[in-house]
């Protein structure tokens, strides 16, 4: 598994539009972005490469946002990558802090606003160390 020297972000999101959207977006923003559409193909690209952030949908075809973050925060070499959650469907404050108690670092509801979502990206890839 290689760590990469460029800013880079995983999106995972089953819609395709909507996914190609934030790709675009960060490209605008200089930042590498690669998208997926399932859970699967996010945990077998996380085997390739660590990203510098992680953008995840909470509804995905194959499995549970919330699952997911918890597998990747039993992961050492992912344990700190900043995830950031967006959802249509789960947006109740008790959905939010399950969201966090799963181990996101952010919560966001869709529809996303663009200029928020990079605010949020660029808040947490500063405190990075």
């Amino acid at each position: 598994m290689r760590t990469s020297t460029r800013t880079s972000i995983l999106i995972v999101e089953d819609d395709d539009h909507f996914r190609e959207t934030l790709v675009d977006a960060m490209a605008l923003k200089n930042i590498e972005a690669v998208g997926v559409g399932t859970g699967a193909l996010a945990l077998s690209r996380l085997k390739e490469q660590v990203p510098s952030l992680i953008i995840l949908d909470v509804q995905l075809p194959d499995m549970h946002g919330f699952e997911i973050c918890r597998q990747l925060r039993r992961m050492p070499e992912l344990a700190e990558v900043p995830i950031v959650f967006l959802s249509a469907r789960y947006t109740e404050p008790a959905d939010r802090a399950e969201g966090l108690l799963a181990g996101a670092d952010a919560f966001l509801s869709k529809p996303v606003n663009l200029e928020a979502l990079w605010e949020e990206v660029q808040y947490l890839l500063d405190r990075k160390p």
